[in-house]
């Protein structure tokens, strides 16, 4: 068996699970005494038999019994089957809120791939956990004790047995146990890497296509699913290995019960209903370790897959302090000598900047300069290094995120689109937005004619990505967003970068419309975004200096 067969950071991390478990260890506590009390009534029962006569109250009590056993094994397996899905939908949550919270410049150093099967196939695997193993845990430790207690009175000299080996399964269980741990870890770090691996294959796939390396990369696909099947067969032959000790400990121990029992009974040391309790209530001491140590090796995947999701959504090591709401509409926002770096990169350097109500600044500079994150610490996806970001004298890092990005408008690079309606996608930022808001912004960010072009108008379904429709047509989505969002203050990154001129021109009558009566901040590498700019900013390794003149082309 595992170092740890109950993770207890379950408790804290899903309370909801406190009452179920605790429902759980009062079904194993009830199962207990219904096994002693089918025992002794079958003891009883047989030994009347086999004097002649039939004990109605014994059978009675032995059908009574047999049928509560039913009816709690269905209870049980409805308890664990409720605790597996609050947990799993708990975790899977959480784990969206954990990328929430640490945003796109944590996520874009994890592979997506791995999230996605953490959050899909490894947490499934808790249902054996919760299934299979818990409710034999707790059987595990009621049970055994429940029949010791009874076996002492009966005979003690059993219960002395009984108690000596007991011990020997849980053992075995965990020398094995520790290498089955060691498997599994292999085997579920295989699987993240081929399902992390694949999720990015088929996502580069046009371009594997195009550069003729699509064949080599089924090859790389095909060895790392061989890899996973060789330690998945490891992890088998070790689980059957370990299920075959168990079942010879348990055999021999009962054996070691069942031989003295019956000398004993032909020398007339025993009564025939004592001879008949012991060996009755025997096996039932060692099965419930027995299925625990089998059924254990089947959720080890699931535990593995659990540890990494508290490891995922760990909170923070100190609480954060309360958060305030931030300024509506600010007159100002400052950057404080903000220096940023990741991981020993410094990527800016002592910028201090203010920023008022109203202004439009252009940010240009090479690429890697550091523009993005200027955008991102505004964004709050970015957490200085040191130094401060204020709104209206506040500082960024006090206030309440979302309430703060309300007062945002976005438009990335990159906008991404999801698979949905062209509605959905566009009502983004307001999903409570009326419809005539949605044509309005339509019609501002130019769109009117595409939507006219499509088959379903506002309700086609876009593919994933945004698929059928080109990327000016997905920049002028992501502007209709942010003319939906009607906020304050609008940060554009790049918005016309790989377009053509046509798109160009569409999208910059768009921005300008847009950033129009707002405090924006464009970073730009055109000039043509640079026209209406009322101050330039450039950024340069990491420093920040503001231009006097608009700068050519060739410049930027």
């Amino acid at each position: 068996m595992s170092r740890r067969p109950f993770d207890p950071r379950l408790l804290r991390r899903v309370p909801a699970t406190r009452r179920q478990l605790l429902a759980l260890g009062s079904l194993g506590v009830i199962a207990a005494a219904l096994i002693i009390t089918q025992a002794t009534a079958l003891a009883t029962l047989l030994a009347a038999a086999a004097g002649g006569r039939l004990d109605r109250p014994a059978l009675a009590a032995f059908v009574a019994t047999v049928a509560a056993r039913a009816l709690l094994l269905w209870a049980q397996g409805v308890v664990a089957a409720r605790t597996a899905a609050t947990v799993k939908a708990t975790l899977r949550t959480e784990l969206l809120g954990a990328v929430g919270t640490r945003g796109p410049a944590w996520l874009s150093g994890q592979r997506a791939g791995q999230i996605a099967t953490l959050a899909g196939r490894g947490l499934d695997a808790l249902d054996a956990y919760f299934t299979g193993y818990l409710p034999q845990l707790v059987l595990s430790v009621t049970v055994p004790v429940a029949v010791l207690a009874r076996l002492t009175f009966a005979d003690w000299s059993t219960a002395l047995i009984v108690g000596v080996t007991l011990p020997l399964i849980p053992i075995f269980g965990a020398l094995l146990g520790w290498q089955a741990q060691a498997a599994t870890e292999r085997q579920w770090r295989r699987l993240s890497l081929l399902g992390g691996h694949f999720l990015d294959m088929v996502a580069g796939l046009p371009t594997l296509r195009a550069f003729g390396r699509a064949r080599a990369q089924v090859e790389v696909v095909r060895r790392m699913a061989d890899g996973h099947r060789v330690a998945t067969m490891r992890t088998l032959r070790i689980a059957f290995l370990s299920a075959l000790v168990l079942e010879l400990v348990g055999t021999l121990s009962v054996a070691l019960v069942a031989v003295p029992v019956g000398l004993r009974l032909l020398g007339g040391g025993l009564t025939l209903q004592t001879a008949l309790l012991v060996l009755l209530l025997a096996p039932e001491a060692y099965l419930p370790l027995r299925a625990a140590g089998s059924r254990f090796h089947a959720s080890m995947e699931g535990l593995t897959a659990l540890d990494e999701a508290f490891t995922v959504t760990a909170p923070a090591s100190a609480p954060a302090p309360a958060r305030r709401i931030p300024p509506s509409a600010p007159s100002e926002l400052r950057f404080d000598a903000v220096t940023v770096e990741y991981d020993r990169t410094v990527a800016l350097r002592d910028v201090s900047l203010t920023i008022r109500a109203g202004e439009r600044i252009a940010v240009i500079g090479p690429s890697g300069a550091g523009k993005s994150t200027l955008l991102g610490l505004l964004l709050g996806f970015v957490t200085p290094t040191q130094g401060r970001v204020l709104v209206d004298g506040v500082d960024l890092a006090t206030v309440e995120l979302d309430a703060w990005r309300r007062e945002l408008a976005w438009v990335p690079q990159r906008a991404h689109l999801f698979a949905a309606s062209l509605t959905d996608n566009i009502r983004l930022g307001r999903p409570d937005a009326p419809l005539a808001a949605v044509h309005a912004a339509l019609r501002t960010a130019a769109l009117d004619d595409v939507v006219r072009q499509l088959p379903e108008g506002l309700d086609t379904l876009l593919g994933e990505r945004g698929h059928g429709l080109s990327s000016g047509q997905r920049q002028r989505v992501a502007l209709a967003r942010a003319f939906l969002r009607d906020a304050p203050i609008v940060l554009l990154d790049e918005p016309t970068a790989r377009l053509d001129g046509a798109a160009e021109a569409a999208v910059l009558d768009a921005t300008r419309r847009l950033v129009a009566g707002r405090t924006a901040l464009l970073v730009a590498h055109r000039p043509a975004l640079l026209r209406d700019a009322d101050r330039v900013l450039r950024v340069d390794g990491g420093r920040v200096t503001e231009l006097t003149s608009v700068p050519a082309a060739a410049a930027i």
